[in-house]
C-alpha cells in the first residue's frame, strides 16, 4: 500500500522548487480539491530526487493557502490578491475563493460608481426579425457556443445551420498578395507593421476576386453586439450588425427608444444622425438617420411619435468611408476620391470625383478635405441647391504642402466673430512626414489664401490626428499613437505669435485591436480627441479588444480622468463621447457623457461632466501636488494584455504602426500599380504566407 494513502502519514512537497511538509488530513479536509485528487491517485504525480511530490506552482502563493488549511485563517499581510485566488482556484480551496470574491462584490456594484448615469438593455424586440432565428436573442450563425469546425468558403457548409443569404456580412481574415492595392489613403496609416497584409472583408465572389485578395476563413458577424454608436443633440443612433435604432431623451422619462429599423441583409458599417433637419418635410420635426453598407447608403425620416419613412437609396459606387450630416445635406466620402450629397429639400443625390481623400473635416457650413497630391480643398455646401444643374459641387483648393506632402490630418478652428475683423480662419494639419503645421487666413486677405503661420517636425511617422482647440493644439501620429500638445497664445481670440505656441506634453495612447477587425470597429472605437473646441477635450483609450474597461485622458496633458468599468462586466465593443442638451430649466448647460455598446447589446452611460469638475477640483485643492497618473501603469497594462494573445503576431512584440521599413512603400501605394511593383515586392517579400486561421493578432489602432 502506498503510504500516501495512510492517514496519519507525512506528506512532502516540492512546490516550484521549494519543500513543504504537512499532513495528509490537513490536505484534504476540502473535498474535491486538487489535493483529493492528487492523493487518492485521481491525478497522475510527479516526483523528485527525496521523493516529494512535484507541484510546478509558485511557492509564495502557497505559503498562504497552506496556512489557511493547518489553522482555518487566512492572512493577506504582503499578498497579491489576484494572485492568491487564482492559486486558490487552481488547488481548488473554495473557501478561499468565496471570501476573496466576497471581498470583491463589495468593491464593485451592478449600480456602478458615482460616474454610472444609466443602463439601456438591448432592444430585444428588434431582434425577433431575423429571419433565421426563432429566438429573438439567439443567431443560428453565433458559433461562439460551438464546437463545430467552421472550414474555408469551398469547403461547404459544415455548421449545421441554414445557408446564409446572399448579401450578410461575415468578418473574414484575408491575405493581401504584395501587388494589391489599398483601398484608401487613409488605411496606409491605421494598420500595424506587425500584420501588415492582413485586413478584413465580407462573403462576396467579388470581394475574393477584387484587389488581389484571397479569402482564408469566414466567421459569422455576431448580430447582439453593438457595433457603434453616433449622438446629436439629446439622440444616440445605435448600429448592431443588421440593424440601427434611435433612442431620445428627456428630463422627465429618461431615455426612449423612438425608432429601429427592418433587418437589414448587408451589416451597417457606418451611421449618422440628424435630429434637427432645417428645411426638412414636416417643418423641421423630422429626424434623419443614414447608414451605409459598402457602397449602399440608406436614409430614413422619422418623427417622435410618428411613423418612420425610407427616403431613399443611394449608391456612391465605390465603399463608404464616411458618413455624416453637414445641416440638412447629407455626406459620404470615398478614401478613393468621390463625394455624395443628398439635400433634404431638393431630394437630390449627387456624386462628385475629387482627389484621393486621407482625411476631412467640417466647419460650419463648409467642408475641408486633406488629399493625397498634398493639397486642402473646401465645399461650400450652402451652394449645393444653386448648382445642381451643372452637377458642380465648387470643390476648390484653399492650400497647398509647400513639401507636395499628403494631408492626412486636419482640424479647422473658427475664432468667435468680432464686428470689426469678422471670423479668423485657422487650420492645423498633419503631413504624411510627420509634419505638423499651422495655417491661417485673415478676413482682409480672403483673396490671397491662407499663410503658413507655424510648422513643428516633432514627429518621426505619418500624422493620423490633428485637432487645434482655443487653448491647445494636438497632435497624434502613428507610432504607438504617440501624442505632442502645445498651448496656444492668442490675442483677442485670434493665434498670436508672442509666444507662439510652447510645448505642453508628450505621452502615448496605446489601443491594440484586432488585425482583421470589421469595417465598422473604426467608425465605433476612435479614441478621439473627443469635446469642443472651446472645452477640455478627452482622449479615450480602450487598451485590448476584449475588455471591460476604458481610460479616459486629459487630451492636452495626458492625465487620468477616469477609469470606466462595465457595471455588468460585459465587454466593451464600441464607444462614444457626445455632450447632450440640458434641460429647459434657466442656466442649464448642456452635460458630456461617454456611451459604450456591449457584446451582450446594452448601452451603458457615463457622466464625464462630473468626472472633468473633479479632476479640477482636484487640481485646484493640491495645488498640482498630486503624484500624475496617465494612462493605464505598468500593473494595469499587464493584467489588460492577459486577456489577449499577441505572440501571434509576425513580430516579437507590437511594433510601430506603421513600420519605419514600410511607412515609404505604402505612401507608394497611392502612385499608379505600374509603379508600386517594385517597392512593394520589397516591403513584404519576407512576409509568411501562412497563417493560423484560429490564431488572434492584434495590432496597434490609429482611429
Amino acid at each position: 500500500m502506498d503510504p500516501l494513502l495512510c492517514p496519519g502519514e507525512i506528506i512532502h512537497l516540492n512546490v516550484g522548487g521549494t519543500r513543504f511538509s504537512t499532513s495528509k488530513q490537513t490536505l484534504t479536509w476540502i473535498p474535491d480539491s486538487f489535493f483529493c485528487s492528487l492523493l487518492s491517485g485521481r491525478i497522475s504525480s510527479l516526483k523528485d530526487e527525496t521523493g516529494a511530490i512535484f507541484i510546478d506552482r509558485d511557492p509564495a502563493a502557497f505559503v498562504p493557502i497552506l496556512n489557511f488549511l493547518r489553522t482555518k485563517e487566512l492572512d493577506l499581510r504582503g499578498v497579491d490578491i489576484n494572485t492568491l485566488r487564482h492559486e486558490a482556484e487552481y488547488y481548488g480551496i473554495t473557501p478561499i475563493v468565496k471570501r476573496l470574491d466576497l471581498c470583491e462584490d463589495l468593491e464593485r456594484s451592478s449600480c456602478g460608481d458615482v460616474l454610472f448615469h444609466g443602463y439601456l438593455p438591448a432592444p430585444v424586440a428588434i431582434f425577433p426579425e431575423h429571419p433565421y432565428s426563432m429566438d429573438p436573442l439567439e443567431d443560428p450563425y453565433d458559433l461562439s457556443y460551438s464546437n463545430t469546425p467552421v472550414g474555408p468558403p469551398c469547403c461547404g457548409n459544415h455548421t449545421g445551420v441554414p445557408p446564409r443569404p446572399v448579401g450578410v456580412a461575415l468578418e473574414t481574415e484575408c491575405r493581401m498578395r504584395p501587388s494589391a492595392p489599398t483601398d484608401s489613403p487613409l488605411s496606409q496609416y491605421q494598420s500595424s507593421a506587425a500584420t501588415p497584409l492582413s485586413r478584413s472583408r465580407y462573403a462576396s465572389a467579388a470581394d475574393g476576386a477584387e484587389g488581389g485578395e484571397t479569402a482564408m476563413f469566414e466567421v459569422p458577424l455576431d448580430p447582439k453586439k453593438v457595433r457603434i454608436i453616433v449622438g446629436h443633440h439629446s439622440w444616440i443612433a445605435v448600429a448592431y450588425a443588421h440593424f440601427v435604432c434611435c433612442y431620445r431623451v428627456k428630463e422627465s422619462t429618461g431615455w426612449q427608444l423612438v425608432f429601429n429599423s427592418e433587418y437589414l441583409e448587408q451589416s451597417v458599417e457606418r451611421v449618422a444622425l440628424n435630429s434637427k433637419c432645417p428645411g426638412g418635410y414636416s417643418d423641421n420635426k423630422d429626424r434623419m438617420i443614414a447608414i451605409s453598407s459598402g457602397s449602399d447608403i440608406r436614409l430614413w425620416s422619422f418623427q417622435d411619435e410618428g411613423p418612420k419613412n425610407e427616403r431613399g437609396v443611394f449608391n456612391l459606387s465605390v465603399q463608404v468611408d464616411d458618413l455624416f450630416f453637414i445641416g440638412s445635406q447629407l455626406v459620404a466620402i470615398s478614401h478613393t476620391g468621390k463625394i455624395g450629397v443628398w439635400h433634404a429639400m431638393t431630394h437630390n443625390w449627387q456624386i462628385q470625383d475629387v482627389e484621393p481623400i486621407s482625411c476631412y473635416d467640417t466647419a460650419g457650413t463648409f467642408l475641408l478635405l486633406g488629399c493625397n497630391n498634398g493639397s486642402i480643398y473646401y465645399i461650400d455646401m450652402q451652394k449645393f441647391p444653386l448648382r445642381m444643374k451643372d452637377n458642380d459641387l465648387l470643390v476648390t483648393e484653399l492650400y497647398h504642402d509647400p513639401n507636395d506632402d499628403m494631408i492626412t490630418a486636419l482640424s479647422v478652428y473658427l475664432t468667435p466673430k468680432i464686428s470689426v475683423s469678422g471670423n479668423w480662419i485657422e487650420i492645423a494639419y498633419g503631413t504624411s512626414s510627420g509634419k505638423v503645421r499651422v495655417i491661417v487666413q485673415h478676413p482682409e486677405t480672403v483673396g490671397h489664401g491662407p499663410q503658413l503661420f507655424q510648422t513643428f517636425t516633432v514627429h518621426r511617422s505619418p500624422v493620423c490626428k490633428v485637432m487645434l482647440s482655443e487653448k491647445y493644439l494636438v497632435s497624434v501620429c502613428a507610432e504607438y499613437n504617440h501624442v505632442r500638445t502645445w498651448n496656444v497664445t492668442r490675442f483677442r481670440g485670434m493665434i498670436s505669435t508672442q509666444p507662439g505656441s510652447t510645448p505642453l506634453n508628450s505621452f502615448k495612447i496605446i489601443s491594440l485591436e484586432d488585425a482583421d477587425p470589421h469595417h465598422s470597429y473604426g467608425a465605433g472605437n476612435r479614441i478621439g480627441p473627443f469635446g469642443e473646441q472651446d472645452d477640455e477635450q478627452v482622449f479615450v483609450q480602450k487598451v485590448v479588444p476584449e475588455t471591460d474597461k476604458l481610460f479616459v485622458r486629459q487630451s492636452s496633458t495626458g492625465k487620468r480622468v477616469c477609469v470606466i468599468k462595465t457595471v455588468d462586466g460585459s465587454p466593451l465593443s464600441c464607444f462614444c463621447v457626445h455632450e447632450c442638451e440640458g434641460s429647459s430649466r434657466m442656466g442649464s448647460r448642456p452635460r458630456r457623457y461617454l456611451f459604450t455598446g456591449h457584446a451582450n447589446g446594452s448601452i451603458q452611460m457615463w457622466d464625464l461632466t462630473t468626472a472633468l469638475s473633479k479632476v479640477d477640483k482636484d487640481n485646484k485643492d493640491t495645488d498640482g501636488s498630486r503624484s500624475f497618473v496617465g494612462g493605464p501603469t505598468e500593473v494595469e497594462l499587464l493584467k489588460l494584455l492577459e486577456q489577449c494573445d499577441i505572440s501571434a503576431s509576425r513580430c516579437s512584440t507590437p511594433s510601430l504602426s506603421p513600420s519605419t521599413s514600410l511607412v515609404a512603400s505604402r505612401l507608394r501605394m497611392s502612385q499608379p500599380e505600374d509603379s508600386q511593383d517594385e517597392s512593394l515586392q520589397g516591403a513584404v517579400g519576407g512576409a509568411d504566407s501562412t497563417q493560423d486561421p484560429n490564431s488572434k493578432v492584434f495590432r496597434v489602432s490609429l482611429c
